[in-house]
């Protein structure tokens, strides 16, 4: 019985999944195209070959391509999640199910989240469905400060969600690392800083060939490569390294700035601890995760040319890393020239990223509150689109609507920012992706149920 429900299962996902990109005009909608623009109605928007070719208004739909009827409703480039840990959990109560964090393993750095990512899981169809189409996938710091190497993923109804991974690195400074390095922040720097040396004199040791002079994966051109001295143990280390081989081979392309560095912090204080790494780090390229108290580093924040990716409204201080945050801490890192991407590592943002249009409506609303700091509407839209995408590396070809980026599209029934608009129509590389997950078939098969009806175990 379980084989044939399996099969029945994969049948039916099968039926489910698209397969492939189509050419299309989406007419007389209010567009939107993420720069940071205002909407433009009546407007047009066409794809061709899984790219967008154009997106405006007095845009001619080419000869005999399919032209959709978008009068009354929005259309917008996908969502593209900051940081979220998406396809690493099925139920987050439920530890088997959960790979977001590794507690007890003897790795960190060198962890890699793209060994462990289900794009079958539900948590990953129902965001698609809200409108959700690449996200930046992390693991959480607990075994040591260091979470590992994230990944940059499709949410695309297909067996493979990567676009890229070991895109970035994770480490967690402020309150959380240091409890993760034994209880102060004097400890969670001297830690970070040693790695990093370590990792700077293993790769030059070791000869580790850097990213551009050996891509051995040709997926998307600006992958990290995998060191090939880890298929052997040659390698040589001093006594009195503190890294496994593994974690100091992994954190090699950070020190060289050709992997992202994801900060965690949170207090004014500690973020200009982590700028001024550069001083001593000068290559490393670093992205600020959290930043409750960001405002009051603003300019610093601007000045080092650091983007941050920030919680929308986290202005209840629940440490006391985050007595200043206030929800005009992203209107005014932006008003001081800083690049801001909404995003949280759980709750709103994180888990369920396709909450993030009602995050970035709500900072929208800010604007109408005296005193208060928000965004505009395009700004907001562009915090969830096109500046997590630039952020993540891909600036101008994913969360935009611009000639050469690619066909994720989102139809929305209204205004994406208000509470009471949802996806109608979304399409990933030009792919238009299913209308259904676990939820709506729940839905389906219980919203009629008859008294007298037998169970739904009974249903062949």
């Amino acid at each position: 019985m379980i084989g044939r429900l399996l099969l029945t299962a994969t049948g039916a996902l099968a039926l489910a999944v698209p397969s492939v990109a189509q050419d299309m005009a989406i007419t007389n909608a209010t567009v939107a195209t993420g720069d940071g623009s205002d909407p433009i109605e009546g407007a047009t928007v066409i794809v061709r070959g899984g790219k967008v070719v154009a997106a405006g208004r007095d845009v001619a739909v080419p000869a005999g391509m399919e032209a959709i009827d978008g009068t009354g409703k929005w259309v917008t480039p996908g969502i593209f999640s900051a940081i979220t840990s998406l396809g690493l959990w099925d139920v987050e109560a439920v530890g088997e199910s959960d790979d977001t964090s590794a507690r007890g393993g003897p790795f960190s750095a060198a962890l890699d989240v793209a060994t462990a990512l289900n794009p079958d899981a539900q948590p990953v169809l129902v965001n698609r469905m809200g409108g959700v189409t690449r996200a930046s996938i992390v693991a959480n710091p607990s075994a040591s400060i260091f979470g590992g190497q994230g990944a940059i993923v499709d949410l695309g109804a297909d067996p493979d969600m990567v676009t890229r991974r070991r895109a970035f690195q994770t480490v967690a400074l402020g309150e959380g690392g240091a409890r993760l390095a034994g209880g102060s922040r004097v400890s969670a720097q001297a830690l970070l800083r040693n790695a990093l040396r370590e990792a700077r004199q293993y790769g030059d040791d070791a000869q580790i060939p850097g990213m551009a002079s050996q891509p051995p994966e040709q997926r998307s051109g600006d992958d990290i490569p995998l060191d090939p001295r880890l298929v052997d143990n040659r390698t040589e280390r001093g006594d009195d390294s503190l890294l496994t081989r593994f974690d100091a081979s992994a954190l090699v392309p950070v020190v060289r700035g050709e992997q992202p560095l994801y900060v965690y912090v949170e207090r004014a204080a500690d973020i200009r601890s982590v700028l001024a790494l550069t001083g001593e780090f000068p290559q490393l390229k670093l992205v600020l995760v959290g930043a409750s108290e960001g405002w009051l580093a603003a300019r610093d924040i601007a000045a080092a040319g650091v983007p941050v990716i920030a919680d929308p409204l986290d202005d209840l201080p629940s440490s006391f890393e985050q007595i200043a945050a206030t929800q005009s801490n992203v209107g005014r890192m932006m008003r001081a020239g800083v690049k801001v991407a909404l995003g949280k590592l759980g709750g709103g943002t994180g888990s369920q990223p396709r909450n993030a249009p009602q995050f970035a409506g709500n900072l929208v609303a800010l604007t109408k509150l005296p005193g208060a700091t928000g965004l505009s509407w395009g700004e907001a839209l562009a915090s969830i689109t096109s500046v997590p995408a630039e952020i993540a590396g891909y600036g101008g070809r994913l969360g935009v609507l611009a000639p050469g980026a690619a066909g994720d599209v989102v139809v929305w029934d209204g205004d994406p920012l208000e509470v009471s608009s949802a996806p109608v129509r979304i399409f990933i590389d030009g792919v238009e992706q299913p209308m259904e997950n676990h939820q709506t078939r729940l839905r389906d098969r219980y919203r009629n149920l008859e008294r007298g009806d037998l169970p739904k175990a009974y249903d062949w």
